[in-house]
């Protein structure tokens, strides 16, 4: 029976030569379960959860990948965006992630991409109070928890393929969960989880990772023990079909490609604040604002809970679970978009060992039970959920943008009918080619799955005015440089003839080939600042 049911009893590592304590078990055993404790508070965290309520830069490429493939009925297998990829392959790994927003966005509007969003969410927390449920923990000690996990994961859930991502990841650790604690998961169901995973979106690496460390400390563990392989060779079968379920895409080997080739890319670190190191980026972010690195500051209280409860009450059942979460730590030190990973894959052994850590302090024999509901209101705790949703603006027909984009210099180019290649701001690609269509632009958010790494280093180069600017500049044709207005390279691009700066305002400047049509018929344009608030599309 899971170890729940199994007696106190002290389990010796031979090849070690340490001791690793087993939980003490309790009378019977108890599932706890927050959605049966206090499910007008779980309600209420998912709404937490799902109050970011900003666009993400990539958000209109999405949608309009998504679009092409349902009006055409077929995948977009070439680049038709860009100017410096065009008609190149294209291994659009999120595709069907774009799909599902596309379509949600034809039928409902904002109002669809706000319900697609809910849904992961929830799907996200409600997963991982399921997996809490099997570690026998108290339900205090759940909830307490799921609190700090929620604040740490809530700025990451954004309209991105990556909420598919948390959804899955939480399904899975829902599965190792009852597998480590219950002995009633169905493993194999990871097998068709991972084929669904690997065309929603990269992040499927992370969930196979999970299932790896998991079958390898497992079959180990049980290898130490004398428990025999039978464990093992289960564990590694799933592990390979896994593995081998994740090459059933449109594009087989080339999705793992164009992960792998993204994850080993150094350029990535420095175009891409997700890609950055976590305490570089809670550095970064304690100096913009004390407040927002407050985020961060939680998933690191997490992080350290775990650590700090396993070795408290440390046993062998529980270790794989254990090199999953340490496993995500790395990742996400590595990198902060992986820092929601590491919290969830977190909460399990700090609220499995909390639990237990708290049993031995009180020279308890078993694990005590507590009531099966939570003395708070329910109805209070609803109306605060329903409160908070409509306030957040979760059914509203507006979305707001997280940064200025530039509308102005758009509508500029429209009501002047001028159109072509356009060298613009990385995080304006996507924009561009959703409210531009006639023009193509130079690079865009789909960064290594279609361009090349010598257009991706030379914008770099020339954004931050490094070495090899120049190159950048002569070696493409440009008919546009649209840029903000504190871009390094701006100051010198004011100095070179070769280009006219034909428009301004706060948020961007736009620069013509001196001696074409643009440049020679357009006087320089200066509007009002730009709007604070501005919203999609």
């Amino acid at each position: 029976m899971a170890s729940l049911m199994r007696s106190a009893q002290v389990e010796t590592t031979a090849a070690a030569g340490l001791q690793l304590v087993a939980e003490p078990a309790p009378v019977a055993p108890i599932i706890t379960s927050l959605f049966r404790y206090a499910p007008a508070m779980a309600v209420l965290l998912i709404v937490i959860a799902n109050t970011q309520r900003l666009t993400d830069p990539d958000l209109w490429g999405h949608l309009r990948f998504g679009q092409a493939v349902l009006a055409g009925h077929h995948l977009v297998r070439a680049d038709p965006y860009s100017y410096t990829a065009l008609a190149q392959p294209w291994r659009n790994h999120e595709w069907l992630t774009e799909v599902v927003m596309a379509f949600s966005y034809n039928h409902l509007g904002v109002v669809g991409l706000k319900l697609w969003k809910l849904a992961c969410v929830a799907v996200t927390i409600g997963g991982l109070m399921l997996a809490l449920a099997a570690t026998g923990a108290g339900a205090a000690v759940q909830l307490n928890l799921m609190m700090l996990a929620v604040v740490a994961m809530m700025p990451q859930m954004q309209f991105r393929p990556q909420l598919f991502t948390f959804a899955l990841f939480a399904l899975l650790l829902v599965l190792l969960a009852r597998d480590t604690w219950r002995d009633s998961a169905r493993l194999w169901l990871v097998i068709p989880m991972m084929a669904l995973w690997a065309n929603f979106h990269g992040g499927f690496i992370a969930g196979l990772g999970a299932i790896g460390i998991y079958s390898v400390t497992a079959g180990t563990r049980d290898l130490l023990l004398g428990r025999g392989l039978r464990s093992a060779f289960r564990l590694g079968l799933i592990t390979l079909a896994a593995l081998l379920a994740t090459l059933l895409t449109p594009y087989g080997i080339d999705t793992w490609i164009a992960v792998l080739h993204a994850l080993r890319n150094p350029v990535t670190r420095t175009a891409i604040n997700d890609w950055q190191p976590l305490l570089f980026h809670l550095t970064k972010q304690w100096h913009q604002s004390a407040f927002g690195a407050s985020y961060y500051i939680c998933a690191l209280v997490l992080m350290a809970i775990s650590v700090i409860a396993f070795a408290l009450s440390p046993t062998l059942d529980d270790l794989p679970l254990m090199a999953v979460a340490a496993l995500m730590i790395v990742a996400a030190f590595t990198a902060v978009r992986n820092m929601p990973l590491a919290v969830m894959a977190c909460l399990l052994p700090a609220a499995r060992h909390w639990s237990l850590a708290m049993a031995r302090r009180n020279q308890a024999g078993e694990v005590r039970r507590h009531q099966e509901r939570s003395r708070t209101n329910p109805i209070i705790i609803a109306m605060a959920a329903l409160f908070l949703l409509l306030y957040s603006g979760a059914l509203s027909t507006r979305l707001e943008t997280e940064q200025p984009y530039p509308a102005g210099a758009v509508a500029f180019l429209h009501a002047r009918g001028l159109r072509g290649n356009i060298l613009g701001d990385f995080g304006w690609g996507e924009y561009l080619i959703w409210h531009a269509p006639e023009s193509k632009v130079f690079i865009d958010g789909r960064y290594d799955t279609v361009f090349s790494d010598k257009v991706i280093h030379d914008y770099v180069n020339l954004y931050f005015d490094f070495p090899g600017a120049d190159r950048a500049l002569t070696g493409y044709l440009h008919d546009y440089i649209l840029l903000p207005p504190g871009a390094p390279i701006v100051k010198q691009l004011g100095s070179r003839p070769e280009w006219k700066l034909i428009y301004r305002d706060a948020s961007a400047v736009l620069f013509a080939r001196s001696g074409t049509a643009a440049a020679l018929g357009n006087a320089l344009v200066a509007t009002n600042p730009t709007p604070t608030h501005q919203f999609f599309p």
